[in-house]
């Protein structure tokens, strides 16, 4: 199981991303991978899953399908993000 947040440093929202991130860590112990849009390889990763708004968190099973995706700034709780990183 896998779950990214595709996002960009310096936005309006950089701030919320990177609070909600430490403390969803900070609870579970869980880590969420981190896309910056503008690299090489978040470039390729918004392509394949047609990401274009941010930030937008989603959940992939082990063949890269997606189980559940949130987009725009109202972010997912903890623990439906917890659910699917625990998987």
């Amino acid at each position: 199981m896998r779950v990214v947040c595709v996002w960009r440093e310096g936005e309006d929202y950089s701030r919320i991303v990177r609070e909600w991130m430490r403390e969803f860590e900070r609870r579970t112990g869980r880590e969420i991978e981190s896309l910056d849009p503008q690299t090489h390889e978040g470039e390729g990763f918004c392509q394949a899953y047609d990401v274009v708004e941010y930030p937008t968190m989603m959940a992939l099973d082990n063949k890269g399908g997606v189980l559940e995706m949130w987009r725009g700034k109202m972010l997912p709780t903890f623990d439906e993000v917890n659910y699917w990183a625990m998987q």
